[in-house]
């Protein structure tokens, strides 16, 4: 499994459909995806899965003629590729594509659909030629974040949930994420923020942004129900080691003010930034913290462009701009 900074052959996503996933805030969703998708066909081919009449239609007259972006007839439950969609994995030059179709459940069954979500991985799949395999168990795509050398970031409240896999132990989750996603070394973070429904996924916590470097969501505030979560995390970072045994350098990437909305906590953090050729999307909140974030990540990636991305409409259905997008690499040879 290649890091999120190595070259893409496009970005996937899935077009919004699910008007409860924004409760009485839908309206001005499909014009995020629709900027979305115009931004990044500027570095690298988009790919969004719009199928059903009304969705494509929807799809068709926002983005249908932008240059780079392209519409295919999968249909979908939600709006989450990085979870839902299929992990892309790289081989030697000249190898068959292969890709690895983990089972999707809702995250735990939270909502009430999921087998179009189910399917995305197997559509993708065959429409690209791309060999598949079937570990047969569920991992959703934001629980996991990698260096691309061999070491893997994940939460122990996520993949230790029995709402996923109760039948498997620790050791055995690390010999599917071994065997599928070819790492040798496996740092467990504790608890996420509140306010996410995935049980704490990684990439609103710690991202790897070098084969050494991991910039890790920072509450400096003791008051703040978020402070000791990511402590807990950030000293695990301070004495985690990568697949060489060389320790980690982590640096902190301080989390916006509390974002609200009729009295619920969202889980808002920079983390959730996405990288694709040429550029870094770094997701804004409306808060004083945004142009710090901004700038942490223009000076980590100097050769991309930083862009800021309008997210407090977004985040109200729990996700950023990661959680919605998923990265093809570019094939070897």
């Amino acid at each position: 499994m290649p890091a999120e900074w190595e070259p893409h052959a496009a970005t996937w996503l899935s077009w919004p459909r699910r008007k409860k996933t924004w409760p009485d805030r839908f309206e001005p969703i499909p014009a995020v995806w629709a900027h979305l998708a115009r931004t990044l066909a500027q570095f690298e081919p988009v790919q969004i899965c719009a199928g059903g009449e009304g969705v494509m239609a929807e799809a068709r007259a926002l983005v249908g003629d932008t240059p780079n972006v392209t519409l295919h007839t999968i249909e979908t439950n939600d709006a989450w590729m990085r979870d839902h969609g299929p992990m892309f994995l790289v081989g030697p030059a000249k190898s068959r594509p292969l890709l690895v179709d983990w089972g999707f459940n809702a995250w735990g069954g939270k909502y009430e659909a999921w087998d179009k979500d189910d399917r995305v991985p197997g559509e993708i799949a065959r429409l690209l030629g791309y060999d598949t395999v079937r570990p047969g168990i569920v991992l959703e795509g934001g629980a996991v974040d990698v260096n691309g050398i061999g070491t893997l970031l994940t939460t122990e409240e996520c993949l230790l949930n029995p709402n996923r896999n109760p039948q498997l132990t620790r050791g055995d989750l690390e010999k599917y994420l071994v065997d599928y996603c070819s790492v040798r070394q496996i740092i467990w973070l504790g608890r996420g923020i509140v306010g996410d429904d995935t049980d704490g996924h990684i990439d609103e916590l710690a991202r790897f942004v070098g084969s050494r470097t991991v910039v890790a969501a920072y509450e400096d505030d003791p008051s703040d129900v978020n402070y000791a979560p990511l402590q807990d995390n950030w000293q695990r970072l301070q004495r985690a080691v990568d697949q060489d045994g060389r320790a980690l350098d982590v640096l902190p990437l301080a989390m916006p003010g509390p974002v609200v909305v009729n009295g619920k906590r969202l889980p808002a953090s920079y983390c959730n930034f996405y990288l694709c050729n040429g550029a870094v999307l770094v997701p804004q909140f409306d808060d004083p913290a945004d142009a710090a974030a901004l700038e942490t990540l223009a000076r980590l990636f100097p050769d991309r462009r930083a862009v800021p991305m309008p997210a407090r409409d977004l985040v109200y259905g729990l996700g950023a701009y990661h959680c919605i997008t998923q990265q093809q690499p570019r094939l070897p040879g």
